[in-house]
C-alpha cells in the first residue's frame, strides 16, 4: 500500500535509496524546500533520520539504531527549554540542537534521557542565578584579579562551559567559529548575541563602541564579522593589534603578569575622539587583561571616562585562560 503521510513517504524513500539529498526528496514529494525542511527537522528530532555533510553537499540517512528512551513523550516545556539552551557537536563534527542534541549526548554517555534532562535543567538553573537581563556581571572578578582596574563595568552573555555538560551553546558557537573557521557558526553566533548587545547598549546609554582586534591570523575572523554586524550605527573607537615578529596569543601565557604585558604592549587605541560611554567588545574573557588594558588606554587618551567591557563568554571559576579559543 503506498504511503500517504509525508513523513512516512520521506522515510520510505530514504530506506529505498540510502543517502538522499534534499533536492531528491523535494522532487519526489512534489513539495517546496521550505515545507520539506519542516518535515525533516521533525524526523531528525524524533531520531528516525540524521543529516550528514554541510551545505551544499547535505544528505539524509535512516538512523540505524533507536535512540535511548525514544518512546518517552516529552513535555513541550522540556523541548522548548532544550531548543533554547542545549547544543552538542559530535566527535565527527555533526552539530545537534535541542532534544536531538540531548538524545545524542545521552546515547554517547549511556545516560537515561529524561533524568538527564531534569539534571540539566537543575544545573542550568544554578548557573542562571549569576545572570541578570540575560548577562553575567563580571566586574567583581576583575576587581579581585587586578590591582588597578580601568573597566567600570564588565558583562558576558554566558559561561564558556559548565559542570558535567561541558560547553554551553555559545561556547560551542564560539569554538567552531574560531578554531573550526566555520562561517555558518559565526552567523549563528552573531544571531544569538546581536540582540543582547543592543539591549546592553540601550540599558547603559552607550554612545561609542570599540572592538578588540584579532590576535591570531585566520582566514575568517569572528571579531570582524561582529564589528560589521553589531556596531548599531554608533561611532567606532579604533583599536589595533601591533605587529610583532612572533605573535604570542594571550591564551598561551600562564602568568597574569605576562598577559598584562602582552595586552599593554601589543594593543593600541589609535584615536582620541570624545565619548560618554564606550562599549568595548571581545569574544571571550580569560584573564580580562586585554579588556582592562585597552580601557586604560581609552581613559589615558581622555576619550571616555566610563568604559564597559563586554564578551560573548567567560569562565565560571576565576579567570582561567580559555585555551581552546
Amino acid at each position: 500500500m503506498p504511503k500517504t503521510n509525508t513523513k512516512e513517504r520521506v522515510i520510505d524513500y530514504i530506506q529505498n535509496n540510502g543517502e538522499v539529498t534534499p533536492h531528491d526528496l523535494s522532487i519526489y514529494l512534489g513539495i517546496s524546500p521550505q515545507a520539506l525542511y519542516r518535515h525533516l527537522k521533525q524526523l531528525i528530532h524524533s531520531g528516525l533520520i540524521h543529516k550528514i555533510g554541510l551545505s551544499p553537499r547535505v544528505f539524509y540517512k535512516i538512523s540505524t539504531k533507536k535512540e535511548v528512551d525514544q518512546d518517552i513523550v516529552f513535555s513541550k516545556e522540556d523541548m522548548l527549554f532544550l531548543e533554547k539552551n542545549f547544543y552538542y557537536v559530535s566527535p565527527i563534527g555533526e552539530g545537534y540542537e535541542g532534544l536531538s542534541a540531548m538524545k545524542v549526548w545521552c546515547k554517547r554517555q549511556s545516560l537515561p534521557l529524561q533524568k538527564t534532562i531534569d539534571d540539566y535543567k537543575k544545573t542550568l538553573l544554578k548557573y542562571d542565578m549569576y545572570k541578570t537581563h540575560d548577562r553575567i556581571n563580571g566586574i567583581e572578578k576583575i576587581e579581585q584579579t587586578f590591582e588597578d582596574v580601568y573597566l567600570d563595568e564588565l558583562y558576558y552573555f554566558d559561561f564558556y562551559a559548565i559542570e558535567r555538560f561541558e560547553k554551553t551553546k555559545l561556547g560551542y558557537y564560539l569554538l567552531y567559529s574560531k578554531q573550526g573557521q566555520s562561517l555558518s557558526y559565526m552567523k549563528k553566533l552573531v544571531h544569538e548575541i546581536k540582540p543582547r548587545i543592543e539591549r546592553l547598549i540601550n540599558d547603559r546609554a552607550v554612545d561609542g563602541i570599540a572592538f578588540t582586534p584579532p590576535t591570531v591570523k585566520r582566514e575568517l575572523q569572528i571579531m570582524k564579522l561582529i564589528e560589521k554586524e553589531c556596531h548599531f550605527n554608533l561611532r567606532v573607537l579604533r583599536v589595533e593589534k601591533l605587529r610583532t615578529e612572533i605573535i604570542v596569543p594571550q591564551k598561551t601565557l600562564s602568568q597574569l603578569s605576562d598577559r598584562i604585558m602582552n595586552a599593554r604592549k601589543t594593543m593600541l587605541v589609535t584615536e582620541k575622539a570624545p565619548f560618554n560611554r564606550v562599549l568595548l567588545i571581545d569574544d571571550a574573557v580569560g584573564s580580562g587583561s586585554t579588556l582592562n588594558e585597552i580601557a586604560k588606554q581609552i581613559k589615558e587618551k581622555n576619550s571616555c571616562k566610563h568604559v564597559i567591557g563586554c564578551a560573548i563568554t567567560g569562565s565560571f571559576k576565576g579567570f582561567e585562560v580559555l585555551n581552546e579559543v
